[in-house]
């Protein structure tokens, strides 16, 4: 172990380029021999697996990821519309703070109106139609929603009689009060209480003059908003203390560095590792196939229902990895898991690795802040499909702990063992870290699968946690991020939806 004192030395860094050599303990006639052809087939495996992944990514309709998408986005976008109305009613400074955080209503809006026009052009429900004209009508865009109800009334039920809905709310004629009890009536059979049923009824009683009901529904309304919002910005709060705690670690870090006094390492030998590029990269190819292999067996043979299964995926998939890194590269190096990968921290140094740990929560949010802005001002978002995850949304208290557990803690732990401590290691044989990180990044990002934004955020979370390894020495702290990472999101996930 190294005191926080200890001078940095001949340590590389992302702005050194310099790498410093271990003596390999692999000379000799005990030294493992790998066959390049089973090696080729192996990385011929992966690549396929991993072009196979992209490919359905990219070229899959996203809406048959849901066996009901029009649930789905209705839930989202009521729920995200319902706390736009609550933000309404808080106070300037909360709401130019939510505005800084998660960016202009008026683009999560747009986006809505994207998204349902994608379901329509999908579907072709009528009851989308109906939403997607209710979204463009309250979002400034009422002549949109008439020129639709325009071509609705000359169809069969039930558009005609969605088409009266929109002319009677968002039109210029007259609506009398004999008029708007009866469509009041049909309505309330149309759509179910939410964000759009409201938003109809109360346009619906303000056209009649029926001052009453209009008052009565705005109220609910903003009621509902202010309930989803106050989970909100009890999240916000929470991700703006970790903000400010942890760029105040980042000022502390680069202050020690600047004094050339190393505040990080928690662990030896941590990167480069002690064992040859070549074997590492025979056993990670080897490793790697095998468990996609038996990742797809598992998928194609376990039964869908039994979602309890899915919790020991992310392991069945990393344990050849780990397996055969442990057989072939640690124990010939006289390290095991532990050492190897510094999965030991001394109780003196809880409070250095809380330090790290959100000095990098902070610089990652600072990233995905940068980011959303950048995206905005290019009109570019991650798809809903994305991020909305049915079992954190609708599922039993059961399957939730099975879905928090595999994304806060099997997760975290077993793709910081694969992609920082034996991808990124292995990749650091051979260059420096700032190379090294974006190679294994960029892996780990590809494999999520995810588009354009998202890959853009796991990048860079990939960085920060390679970062993280070659600094400390330890997977630990990347874990630990990794995990709050995925937490953050579950939670945000749950207080806007389930």
């Amino acid at each position: 172990m190294i005191d926080a004192s200890r001078r940095e030395g001949n340590q590389a860094d992302f702005a050194e380029t310099g790498r410093a050599e271990t003596p390999s303990p692999f000379n000799g006639p005990d030294r493992p021999h790998f066959s390049f052809g089973v090696s080729l087939f192996a990385a011929m495996l992966l690549i396929t697996a991993l072009s196979t992944l992209l490919w359905l990514s990219s070229n899959s309709p996203k809406l048959d990821r849901f066996e009901d998408p029009e649930r789905a986005l209705d839930l989202m976008v009521s729920r995200t519309m319902e706390a736009q109305d609550g933000l309404l009613l808080a106070s300037d400074w909360q709401q130019q703070v939510t505005e800084w955080t998660a960016g202009s209503n008026d683009v999560e809006r747009a986006q809505a109106i994207q998204w349902y026009q994608e379901l329509v052009a999908a579907t072709a429900s009528p009851a989308a139609k109906l939403r997607l004209a209710i979204l463009q009508a309250e979002s400034g865009h009422p002549s949109d929603a008439l020129a639709a109800a325009n071509i609705w009334a000359a169809g069969d039920a039930p558009l005609s009689l969605y088409a009266e809905f929109i002319d009677a709310a968002y039109g210029e004629s007259p609506l009398t009060s004999e008029r708007e009890v009866e469509l009041q009536s049909a309505l309330a059979e149309a759509l179910p209480a939410g964000w759009f049923y409201n938003h109809l009824a109360a346009a619906l009683a303000e056209r009649a003059g029926d001052v009453a009901l209009g008052a009565t529904v705005r109220e609910q309304m903003h009621a509902r908003g202010a309930r989803i919002q106050a989970l909100s910005q009890l999240l916000t709060g929470l991700e703006l203390l970790g903000l400010i705690g942890g760029s105040l670690m980042l000022l502390r870090f680069a202050w020690l560095k600047i004094r050339r006094v190393d505040g990080l390492r928690l662990h030896q030998p941590g990167v480069p590792p002690p064992w040859p590029g070549g074997i590492g990269t025979a056993v990670l190819l080897r490793g790697g196939a095998l468990g996609a292999v038996l990742s797809l067996a598992f998928i194609s043979m376990a039964p869908a229902e039994n979602v309890s299964l899915r919790a020991v995926a992310i392991p069945m998939a990393n344990l050849p990895l780990l397996g055969m890194a442990y057989y072939y590269l640690l124990r010939p190096s006289g390290l095991n898991l532990v050492t190897g990968f510094g999965l030991q921290i001394q109780w003196r140094q809880i409070g250095r690795l809380a330090g790290v740990v959100l000095a990098v929560v902070a610089a990652g949010l600072w990233g995905e802040w940068v980011m959303g802005r950048v995206a905005e001002s290019l009109h570019l978002a991650n798809h809903w499909t994305e991020w909305f995850d049915p079992d954190l949304v609708w599922a039993s208290g059961s399957v939730l702990t099975i879905s928090l557990l595999e994304y806060v803690v099997f997760a975290p732990i077993f793709e910081e063992l694969a992609f920082r401590g034996i991808l990124y290691a292995i990749l650091r044989r051979r260059l420096n870290p700032l190379p090294a990180a974006l190679i294994s990044a960029g892996i780990f990002a590809l494999a999520h699968g995810y588009g354009l934004i998202g890959f853009i955020s796991v990048l860079w979370s990939g960085v920060l946690w390679a970062w993280l390894y070659e600094r400390t020495g330890s997977l630990i702290p990347g874990m630990i991020a990794h995990a709050t990472n995925n937490l953050l999101v579950c939670l945000a996930v749950m207080a806007l939806l389930r």
